[in-house]
Protein backbone atom coordinates (compact mmCIF):
# COMPACT_ATOMS: atom_id res chain seq x y z
CA UNK A 1 0.00 0.00 0.00
CA UNK A 2 1.15 3.44 -0.88
CA UNK A 3 2.14 5.96 1.09
CA UNK A 4 0.48 9.60 1.43
CA UNK A 5 3.59 11.18 -0.46
CA UNK A 6 3.06 8.56 -3.11
CA UNK A 7 -0.38 8.95 -3.69
CA UNK A 8 0.24 12.92 -3.71
CA UNK A 9 2.99 12.30 -6.33
CA UNK A 10 1.02 9.87 -8.64
CA UNK A 11 -1.55 12.75 -8.19
CA UNK A 12 0.78 15.38 -8.88
CA UNK A 13 1.93 13.10 -12.08
CA UNK A 14 -1.63 12.10 -13.17
CA UNK A 15 -2.50 15.81 -13.22
CA UNK A 16 0.68 17.20 -15.20
CA UNK A 17 -0.05 14.60 -17.49
CA UNK A 18 -4.36 15.88 -18.19
CA UNK A 19 -2.64 19.51 -18.49
CA UNK A 20 -0.15 18.37 -21.14
CA UNK A 21 -2.79 16.53 -23.15
CA UNK A 22 -5.43 18.88 -21.94
CA UNK A 23 -2.97 21.99 -23.47
CA UNK A 24 -1.86 20.40 -26.85
CA UNK A 25 -5.44 19.53 -27.44
CA UNK A 26 -6.39 23.41 -27.33
CA UNK A 27 -3.41 24.10 -29.39
CA UNK A 28 -4.39 21.54 -32.38
CA UNK A 29 -7.67 23.18 -31.96
CA UNK A 30 -6.74 26.63 -32.19
CA UNK A 31 -4.55 26.20 -35.29
CA UNK A 32 -7.00 23.84 -36.78
CA UNK A 33 -8.58 26.73 -38.51
CA UNK A 34 -6.69 27.80 -41.66
CA UNK A 35 -5.23 31.12 -41.35
CA UNK A 36 -6.75 33.20 -43.94
CA UNK A 37 -5.46 33.48 -46.84
CA UNK A 38 -5.46 36.69 -49.61
CA UNK A 39 -8.53 36.63 -51.91
CA UNK A 40 -8.28 37.10 -54.78
CA UNK A 41 -8.78 39.86 -57.08
CA UNK A 42 -12.32 40.45 -58.18
CA UNK A 43 -12.62 39.58 -61.52
CA UNK A 44 -12.28 42.67 -64.12
CA UNK A 45 -15.34 44.00 -65.53
CA UNK A 46 -16.65 43.87 -68.63
CA UNK A 47 -15.14 46.25 -71.14
CA UNK A 48 -17.20 49.22 -72.62
CA UNK A 49 -15.23 51.61 -73.72
CA UNK A 50 -15.74 51.14 -77.40
CA UNK A 51 -19.50 50.85 -76.93
CA UNK A 52 -20.67 54.04 -77.02
CA UNK A 53 -18.29 54.65 -80.19
CA UNK A 54 -19.82 51.64 -81.94
CA UNK A 55 -23.46 53.01 -81.01
CA UNK A 56 -22.52 56.24 -82.60
CA UNK A 57 -20.85 55.44 -86.04
CA UNK A 58 -22.93 51.83 -86.95
CA UNK A 59 -24.73 53.63 -89.79
CA UNK A 60 -22.62 54.08 -92.40
CA UNK A 61 -25.43 55.02 -95.03
CA UNK A 62 -27.07 57.48 -92.65
CA UNK A 63 -26.01 60.82 -94.38
CA UNK A 64 -27.05 61.05 -98.10
CA UNK A 65 -24.84 63.42 -99.91
CA UNK A 66 -25.96 66.78 -100.84
CA UNK A 67 -27.21 67.08 -104.34
CA UNK A 68 -24.66 69.32 -106.98
CA UNK A 69 -25.29 71.21 -110.29
CA UNK A 70 -23.78 70.05 -113.23
CA UNK A 71 -21.77 66.81 -114.55
CA UNK A 72 -19.89 66.68 -111.06
CA UNK A 73 -23.16 66.63 -109.32
CA UNK A 74 -24.54 63.95 -111.66
CA UNK A 75 -21.62 61.40 -111.43
CA UNK A 76 -21.70 62.22 -107.53
CA UNK A 77 -25.32 60.88 -107.41
CA UNK A 78 -24.38 57.99 -109.99
CA UNK A 79 -22.20 56.80 -107.83
CA UNK A 80 -24.48 57.12 -104.28
CA UNK A 81 -27.32 55.40 -106.11
CA UNK A 82 -25.06 52.76 -106.69
CA UNK A 83 -23.09 52.38 -103.82
CA UNK A 84 -25.91 52.73 -101.52
CA UNK A 85 -27.53 49.36 -101.63
CA UNK A 86 -24.29 47.93 -100.48
CA UNK A 87 -23.67 50.71 -97.62
CA UNK A 88 -27.63 49.99 -96.13
CA UNK A 89 -26.57 46.39 -96.23
CA UNK A 90 -23.35 46.58 -94.44
CA UNK A 91 -25.51 49.71 -91.88
CA UNK A 92 -28.16 46.66 -91.30
CA UNK A 93 -25.25 44.27 -90.52
CA UNK A 94 -23.89 46.86 -88.18
CA UNK A 95 -27.32 47.35 -86.33
CA UNK A 96 -27.44 43.58 -85.99
CA UNK A 97 -24.05 43.38 -84.69
CA UNK A 98 -23.89 46.87 -82.35
CA UNK A 99 -27.32 45.04 -81.14
CA UNK A 100 -25.71 41.94 -79.81
CA UNK A 101 -22.59 43.48 -78.35
CA UNK A 102 -24.95 45.74 -75.99
CA UNK A 103 -27.01 43.26 -74.95
CA UNK A 104 -24.39 40.98 -74.54
CA UNK A 105 -22.64 43.59 -72.37
CA UNK A 106 -25.56 43.88 -70.10
CA UNK A 107 -25.27 40.36 -69.57
CA UNK A 108 -21.62 40.35 -68.60
CA UNK A 109 -22.51 43.44 -66.43
CA UNK A 110 -25.17 41.39 -64.54
CA UNK A 111 -23.16 38.33 -64.42
CA UNK A 112 -20.04 40.29 -62.71
CA UNK A 113 -21.76 41.74 -60.43
CA UNK A 114 -23.57 38.45 -59.27
CA UNK A 115 -19.59 36.83 -58.96
CA UNK A 116 -19.01 40.06 -56.59
CA UNK A 117 -22.25 39.64 -54.38
CA UNK A 118 -21.25 35.83 -54.21
CA UNK A 119 -17.52 36.45 -52.95
CA UNK A 120 -18.64 39.50 -50.97
CA UNK A 121 -21.16 36.51 -49.15
CA UNK A 122 -18.59 34.02 -49.23
CA UNK A 123 -15.61 36.59 -47.27
CA UNK A 124 -19.08 37.08 -44.34
CA UNK A 125 -19.44 34.00 -43.79
CA UNK A 126 -15.33 33.65 -43.86
CA UNK A 127 -15.62 35.79 -41.23
CA UNK A 128 -18.07 34.57 -38.94
CA UNK A 129 -16.07 31.21 -39.26
CA UNK A 130 -13.32 32.91 -37.68
CA UNK A 131 -15.35 34.98 -34.47
CA UNK A 132 -17.05 31.45 -33.56
CA UNK A 133 -13.39 29.58 -33.79
CA UNK A 134 -12.07 32.70 -31.24
CA UNK A 135 -15.22 32.75 -29.37
CA UNK A 136 -14.83 28.61 -28.87
CA UNK A 137 -11.14 29.11 -28.07
CA UNK A 138 -11.86 32.17 -25.05
CA UNK A 139 -14.69 29.76 -23.57
CA UNK A 140 -12.00 26.04 -23.45
CA UNK A 141 -9.54 28.87 -21.17
CA UNK A 142 -12.52 29.95 -19.15
CA UNK A 143 -13.68 26.67 -18.57
CA UNK A 144 -9.40 25.77 -17.65
CA UNK A 145 -10.17 28.00 -15.07
CA UNK A 146 -12.83 26.70 -13.97
CA UNK A 147 -11.78 22.89 -13.69
CA UNK A 148 -8.65 23.65 -11.78
CA UNK A 149 -10.90 24.99 -8.69
CA UNK A 150 -12.88 21.71 -8.51
CA UNK A 151 -12.29 18.95 -6.52
CA UNK A 152 -10.35 15.72 -8.25
CA UNK A 153 -13.52 13.73 -7.79
CA UNK A 154 -15.26 15.84 -10.95
CA UNK A 155 -13.06 13.94 -13.11
CA UNK A 156 -15.18 12.05 -14.77
CA UNK A 157 -17.39 15.33 -16.34
CA UNK A 158 -13.63 16.09 -18.13
CA UNK A 159 -14.89 13.08 -20.01
CA UNK A 160 -17.76 14.52 -21.01
CA UNK A 161 -16.00 17.83 -21.39
CA UNK A 162 -13.20 16.30 -23.87
CA UNK A 163 -16.38 14.63 -25.61
CA UNK A 164 -18.01 17.82 -26.53
CA UNK A 165 -14.71 19.53 -27.52
CA UNK A 166 -14.51 16.92 -30.28
CA UNK A 167 -17.96 17.51 -31.16
CA UNK A 168 -17.18 21.28 -32.09
CA UNK A 169 -14.16 20.82 -33.51
CA UNK A 170 -15.55 18.23 -36.47
CA UNK A 171 -18.59 20.85 -36.40
CA UNK A 172 -16.05 23.66 -36.96
CA UNK A 173 -14.15 21.62 -39.89
CA UNK A 174 -17.59 20.63 -41.65
CA UNK A 175 -18.56 24.44 -42.13
CA UNK A 176 -14.90 24.85 -43.28
CA UNK A 177 -15.54 22.00 -45.75
CA UNK A 178 -18.91 23.23 -46.83
CA UNK A 179 -17.37 26.66 -47.45
CA UNK A 180 -14.19 25.54 -49.33
CA UNK A 181 -17.01 23.52 -51.62
CA UNK A 182 -19.32 26.56 -52.46
CA UNK A 183 -15.53 28.68 -53.12
CA UNK A 184 -14.76 25.76 -55.33
CA UNK A 185 -18.23 26.26 -56.94
CA UNK A 186 -17.65 30.00 -57.64
CA UNK A 187 -14.21 29.43 -59.11
CA UNK A 188 -15.70 27.16 -61.43
CA UNK A 189 -18.55 29.03 -62.49
CA UNK A 190 -16.31 32.19 -62.72
CA UNK A 191 -13.71 30.34 -65.00
CA UNK A 192 -16.77 28.96 -67.26
CA UNK A 193 -17.91 32.38 -67.64
CA UNK A 194 -14.65 33.67 -68.35
CA UNK A 195 -14.13 30.62 -71.01
CA UNK A 196 -17.60 31.26 -72.49
CA UNK A 197 -16.85 35.44 -72.80
CA UNK A 198 -13.16 34.80 -74.19
CA UNK A 199 -15.00 32.33 -77.40
CA UNK A 200 -18.03 34.87 -77.54
CA UNK A 201 -15.48 37.51 -78.16
CA UNK A 202 -13.21 35.68 -80.36
CA UNK A 203 -16.06 34.76 -82.43
CA UNK A 204 -17.65 38.74 -82.40
CA UNK A 205 -13.61 39.89 -83.49
CA UNK A 206 -14.01 37.24 -86.47
CA UNK A 207 -17.14 38.59 -87.55
CA UNK A 208 -15.82 42.44 -87.44
CA UNK A 209 -12.68 41.30 -89.43
CA UNK A 210 -15.15 40.00 -92.51
CA UNK A 211 -16.93 43.20 -92.25
CA UNK A 212 -13.92 45.63 -91.80
CA UNK A 213 -12.27 43.73 -95.00
CA UNK A 214 -15.60 44.00 -96.99
CA UNK A 215 -15.73 47.68 -95.71
CA UNK A 216 -12.36 48.40 -97.14
CA UNK A 217 -13.18 47.06 -100.44
CA UNK A 218 -15.97 48.86 -101.40
CA UNK A 219 -13.81 51.81 -99.82
CA UNK A 220 -11.52 51.09 -102.77
CA UNK A 221 -14.00 50.73 -105.23
CA UNK A 222 -15.85 54.11 -104.21
CA UNK A 223 -12.09 55.91 -104.40
CA UNK A 224 -11.61 54.32 -107.71
CA UNK A 225 -14.87 55.41 -109.18
CA UNK A 226 -14.39 58.76 -108.10
CA UNK A 227 -10.24 59.17 -109.47
CA UNK A 228 -11.78 58.37 -112.68
CA UNK A 229 -9.92 55.24 -113.00
CA UNK A 230 -11.94 52.24 -114.74
CA UNK A 231 -12.83 49.89 -112.02
CA UNK A 232 -11.48 46.45 -113.13
CA UNK A 233 -12.68 43.07 -111.16
CA UNK A 234 -9.94 41.70 -108.89
CA UNK A 235 -10.22 38.29 -111.01
CA UNK A 236 -11.86 36.40 -113.51
CA UNK A 237 -14.98 34.56 -112.54
CA UNK A 238 -12.80 30.61 -112.32
CA UNK A 239 -14.38 27.46 -114.27
CA UNK A 240 -14.34 24.36 -112.65
CA UNK A 241 -11.66 22.32 -115.09
CA UNK A 242 -13.57 20.37 -117.92
CA UNK A 243 -11.06 17.81 -116.68
CA UNK A 244 -12.18 17.41 -113.67
CA UNK A 245 -15.27 14.51 -114.21
CA UNK A 246 -14.30 14.73 -118.36
CA UNK A 247 -10.98 12.67 -117.59
CA UNK A 248 -13.48 9.31 -116.15
CA UNK A 249 -16.03 8.61 -119.00
CA UNK A 250 -19.41 9.80 -117.58
CA UNK A 251 -20.98 6.67 -117.47
CA UNK A 252 -18.25 5.12 -115.53
CA UNK A 253 -18.57 7.53 -112.78
CA UNK A 254 -22.26 6.81 -112.58
CA UNK A 255 -21.72 3.24 -112.38
CA UNK A 256 -19.16 4.41 -109.50
CA UNK A 257 -21.91 6.27 -107.82
CA UNK A 258 -24.24 3.15 -108.09
CA UNK A 259 -21.67 0.82 -106.10
CA UNK A 260 -20.06 2.80 -103.49
CA UNK A 261 -22.35 5.51 -102.62
CA UNK A 262 -25.75 3.89 -102.38
CA UNK A 263 -29.11 2.91 -104.02
CA UNK A 264 -31.53 5.94 -104.89
CA UNK A 265 -33.57 4.82 -102.45
CA UNK A 266 -31.05 4.53 -100.20
CA UNK A 267 -29.76 7.97 -100.67
CA UNK A 268 -33.72 9.46 -100.62
CA UNK A 269 -33.70 8.01 -97.10
CA UNK A 270 -30.56 9.63 -96.06
CA UNK A 271 -31.17 13.05 -97.91
CA UNK A 272 -34.98 12.96 -96.08
CA UNK A 273 -33.73 15.18 -92.94
CA UNK A 274 -32.70 18.09 -95.03
CA UNK A 275 -35.99 18.96 -96.48
CA UNK A 276 -36.81 21.18 -93.71
CA UNK A 277 -33.99 23.62 -93.66
CA UNK A 278 -36.17 24.38 -97.23
CA UNK A 279 -40.02 24.33 -96.03
CA UNK A 280 -41.68 27.33 -97.67
CA UNK A 281 -39.18 28.19 -99.85
CA UNK A 282 -39.17 28.44 -103.85
CA UNK A 283 -36.49 28.44 -106.52
CA UNK A 284 -34.14 26.03 -105.04
CA UNK A 285 -30.73 25.25 -107.04
CA UNK A 286 -29.06 21.80 -106.35
CA UNK A 287 -25.48 21.88 -106.99
CA UNK A 288 -23.63 18.77 -108.08
CA UNK A 289 -27.63 17.01 -108.11
CA UNK A 290 -26.19 13.47 -109.37
CA UNK A 291 -29.24 10.75 -109.83
CA UNK A 292 -31.88 13.62 -108.77
CA UNK A 293 -32.89 12.12 -105.27
CA UNK A 294 -33.11 15.21 -103.49
CA UNK A 295 -34.73 16.99 -106.13
CA UNK A 296 -37.69 14.21 -106.33
CA UNK A 297 -37.77 14.78 -102.44
CA UNK A 298 -38.31 18.38 -102.82
CA UNK A 299 -40.46 17.82 -105.84
CA UNK A 300 -43.03 16.09 -103.66
CA UNK A 301 -42.66 18.68 -100.41
CA UNK A 302 -44.10 21.05 -103.26
CA UNK A 303 -40.88 23.43 -103.36
CA UNK A 304 -40.24 24.27 -106.91
CA UNK A 305 -36.00 22.91 -107.15
CA UNK A 306 -33.60 22.99 -110.22
CA UNK A 307 -30.49 21.14 -110.62
CA UNK A 308 -27.17 20.84 -112.00
CA UNK A 309 -24.31 18.66 -112.65
CA UNK A 310 -20.92 18.47 -114.22
CA UNK A 311 -21.39 14.76 -115.58
CA UNK A 312 -23.07 14.77 -117.87
CA UNK A 313 -24.85 11.01 -117.67
CA UNK A 314 -26.43 11.98 -114.29
CA UNK A 315 -27.98 15.32 -115.97
CA UNK A 316 -29.38 12.97 -119.24
CA UNK A 317 -30.76 10.55 -116.89
CA UNK A 318 -32.70 13.44 -114.51
CA UNK A 319 -33.97 15.11 -117.47
CA UNK A 320 -34.96 11.26 -118.46
CA UNK A 321 -36.73 11.30 -115.71
CA UNK A 322 -38.59 14.95 -115.91
CA UNK A 323 -36.24 17.14 -113.49
CA UNK A 324 -35.26 20.32 -114.24
CA UNK A 325 -31.72 19.69 -114.66
CA UNK A 326 -29.27 21.60 -116.52
CA UNK A 327 -25.44 20.12 -117.43
CA UNK A 328 -23.04 22.73 -115.85
CA UNK A 329 -20.27 23.85 -112.78
CA UNK A 330 -21.28 25.71 -109.97
CA UNK A 331 -19.23 29.09 -111.09
CA UNK A 332 -20.39 29.16 -114.58
CA UNK A 333 -24.07 28.54 -113.66
CA UNK A 334 -24.03 30.93 -110.43
CA UNK A 335 -22.62 33.43 -112.59
CA UNK A 336 -25.23 33.77 -114.99
CA UNK A 337 -27.78 34.67 -112.32
CA UNK A 338 -29.55 37.97 -110.73
CA UNK A 339 -28.55 38.52 -106.71
CA UNK A 340 -30.99 37.31 -104.61
CA UNK A 341 -32.89 35.18 -107.15
CA UNK A 342 -32.62 31.87 -105.56
CA UNK A 343 -34.52 30.47 -102.29
CA UNK A 344 -31.51 28.51 -101.59
CA UNK A 345 -28.63 26.12 -101.97
CA UNK A 346 -28.18 22.54 -101.42
CA UNK A 347 -24.66 20.61 -102.44
CA UNK A 348 -24.23 16.84 -101.24
CA UNK A 349 -21.03 15.49 -101.32
CA UNK A 350 -20.07 18.09 -103.66
CA UNK A 351 -17.33 21.02 -102.09
CA UNK A 352 -14.59 18.36 -101.31
CA UNK A 353 -14.51 17.95 -105.51
CA UNK A 354 -13.43 21.54 -105.44
CA UNK A 355 -10.51 23.21 -105.79
CA UNK A 356 -9.90 26.05 -102.84
CA UNK A 357 -9.96 29.12 -104.77
CA UNK A 358 -13.27 28.03 -106.53
CA UNK A 359 -14.15 27.15 -103.61
CA UNK A 360 -14.12 29.93 -102.07
CA UNK A 361 -15.89 31.94 -105.56
CA UNK A 362 -18.63 29.60 -105.22
CA UNK A 363 -19.28 30.66 -101.58
CA UNK A 364 -18.97 34.05 -102.26
CA UNK A 365 -21.19 33.83 -106.02
CA UNK A 366 -23.65 31.84 -103.16
CA UNK A 367 -24.12 34.56 -101.03
CA UNK A 368 -25.19 36.92 -103.12
CA UNK A 369 -27.35 34.88 -105.72
CA UNK A 370 -29.37 33.82 -102.21
CA UNK A 371 -32.38 35.95 -101.04
CA UNK A 372 -32.20 36.77 -97.32
CA UNK A 373 -33.44 34.66 -94.90
CA UNK A 374 -32.55 31.65 -97.37
CA UNK A 375 -30.19 29.16 -96.93
CA UNK A 376 -27.02 27.03 -98.02
CA UNK A 377 -26.50 23.75 -96.90
CA UNK A 378 -23.12 21.89 -98.05
CA UNK A 379 -22.73 18.11 -96.86
CA UNK A 380 -19.51 16.85 -97.11
CA UNK A 381 -17.07 13.75 -95.66
CA UNK A 382 -15.59 14.82 -92.18
CA UNK A 383 -11.88 14.00 -92.67
CA UNK A 384 -11.71 14.46 -88.83
CA UNK A 385 -13.55 11.19 -88.43
CA UNK A 386 -10.42 9.12 -89.89
CA UNK A 387 -12.40 6.19 -90.88
CA UNK A 388 -14.82 8.58 -93.03
CA UNK A 389 -11.06 9.79 -94.67
CA UNK A 390 -9.29 6.34 -95.32
CA UNK A 391 -12.19 4.08 -96.26
CA UNK A 392 -14.39 7.06 -98.37
CA UNK A 393 -12.42 9.71 -99.33
CA UNK A 394 -9.33 8.37 -100.84
CA UNK A 395 -11.36 5.93 -102.51
CA UNK A 396 -12.68 8.29 -104.65
CA UNK A 397 -10.69 9.82 -107.13
CA UNK A 398 -12.39 12.77 -107.99
CA UNK A 399 -12.11 14.21 -104.52
CA UNK A 400 -9.66 16.75 -104.55
CA UNK A 401 -9.32 18.60 -100.82
CA UNK A 402 -10.83 17.50 -97.60
CA UNK A 403 -12.66 20.28 -95.44
CA UNK A 404 -12.48 20.17 -91.71
CA UNK A 405 -15.55 21.22 -90.19
CA UNK A 406 -14.31 24.22 -88.78
CA UNK A 407 -12.49 25.09 -92.05
CA UNK A 408 -16.14 25.23 -94.18
CA UNK A 409 -17.94 26.90 -91.35
CA UNK A 410 -15.64 29.72 -91.36
CA UNK A 411 -15.36 30.41 -94.86
CA UNK A 412 -19.34 30.51 -95.02
CA UNK A 413 -19.35 32.77 -92.15
CA UNK A 414 -16.45 34.62 -94.03
CA UNK A 415 -18.48 34.89 -97.48
CA UNK A 416 -21.06 36.98 -95.80
CA UNK A 417 -23.81 34.74 -94.21
CA UNK A 418 -24.65 35.94 -90.91
CA UNK A 419 -24.61 32.72 -89.35
CA UNK A 420 -23.39 29.20 -89.84
CA UNK A 421 -24.34 25.84 -87.96
CA UNK A 422 -22.80 22.70 -88.27
CA UNK A 423 -24.72 19.31 -88.08
CA UNK A 424 -22.63 16.20 -87.92
CA UNK A 425 -24.45 13.05 -89.85
CA UNK A 426 -23.94 9.60 -90.82
CA UNK A 427 -22.82 8.07 -86.75
CA UNK A 428 -20.17 5.07 -87.19
CA UNK A 429 -22.63 2.18 -85.98
CA UNK A 430 -21.81 0.73 -81.97
CA UNK A 431 -21.16 -2.52 -83.65
CA UNK A 432 -18.06 -1.29 -86.05
CA UNK A 433 -16.48 0.73 -83.03
CA UNK A 434 -13.68 -0.49 -80.71
CA UNK A 435 -14.85 -2.31 -77.72
CA UNK A 436 -13.98 -2.08 -74.59
CA UNK A 437 -13.65 -5.37 -72.44
CA UNK A 438 -14.83 -6.15 -68.80
CA UNK A 439 -12.84 -6.55 -65.34
CA UNK A 440 -12.50 -10.71 -64.74
CA UNK A 441 -14.22 -11.55 -61.25
CA UNK A 442 -12.09 -11.69 -58.80
CA UNK A 443 -9.33 -9.95 -60.95
CA UNK A 444 -5.94 -8.93 -58.45
CA UNK A 445 -5.76 -4.98 -58.57
CA UNK A 446 -2.73 -5.12 -60.81
CA UNK A 447 -4.91 -6.37 -63.55
CA UNK A 448 -7.81 -3.75 -62.68
CA UNK A 449 -5.79 -1.04 -63.59
CA UNK A 450 -4.32 -2.43 -66.33
CA UNK A 451 -7.70 -3.19 -68.01
CA UNK A 452 -8.99 0.13 -67.05
CA UNK A 453 -6.06 1.92 -68.68
CA UNK A 454 -6.87 0.01 -72.24
CA UNK A 455 -10.24 0.66 -71.79
CA UNK A 456 -9.59 4.25 -71.72
CA UNK A 457 -7.57 4.34 -74.58
CA UNK A 458 -10.15 2.36 -76.44
CA UNK A 459 -11.98 5.43 -76.04
CA UNK A 460 -9.89 8.03 -76.83
CA UNK A 461 -9.14 5.70 -80.41
CA UNK A 462 -13.19 5.73 -80.70
CA UNK A 463 -12.95 9.88 -80.38
CA UNK A 464 -10.75 9.96 -82.96
CA UNK A 465 -11.33 7.33 -85.37
CA UNK A 466 -15.04 6.03 -85.02
CA UNK A 467 -17.43 9.41 -85.01
CA UNK A 468 -19.34 11.13 -87.99
CA UNK A 469 -18.96 10.33 -91.19
CA UNK A 470 -20.27 13.19 -92.71
CA UNK A 471 -21.74 16.65 -91.42
CA UNK A 472 -23.25 19.52 -93.00
CA UNK A 473 -22.52 23.43 -92.72
CA UNK A 474 -26.04 25.44 -92.90
CA UNK A 475 -25.21 28.46 -93.97
CA UNK A 476 -28.14 31.48 -92.90
CA UNK A 477 -27.73 34.61 -95.51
Amino acid sequence: MESLEQTLRRLDEERGEADRRYNEALTALDRALPAAGEWPAPHPAQDDSQLAALNAAWDIAANTPAAQPGWRGRLAGFIWRTVAPYLQQQAAFNSRLVDHLNRHAAAARQAHLRAEETAARLREESAKLAAFHGHMIGYLQLITAYIDTRDRRAAGGAMILNASLSALAETADKRWESLSVQQARVDARASDLATHLTASHDELRTMLGVAQQGALSLKREVERMLSGREVQPDREPQRLPQTAFRTLDSYKYVGFEDQFRGSREAIALRLESYLPHFAGATDVLDIGCGRGEFLELLGRAGVRARGIDLNHEMAELCVSRGLDVTEADAVSYLSTLPDASLGGIFAAQVVEHLQPGYLLQFLELAFHKVRPGGRVVLETLNPACWVAFFDSYIRDITHVWPLHPDTLKFFVLASGFTRADLEYRSPVAPENRLQTIAIPAGADVGLADLVDTFNANVETLNARIFTHLDYAVIGIR
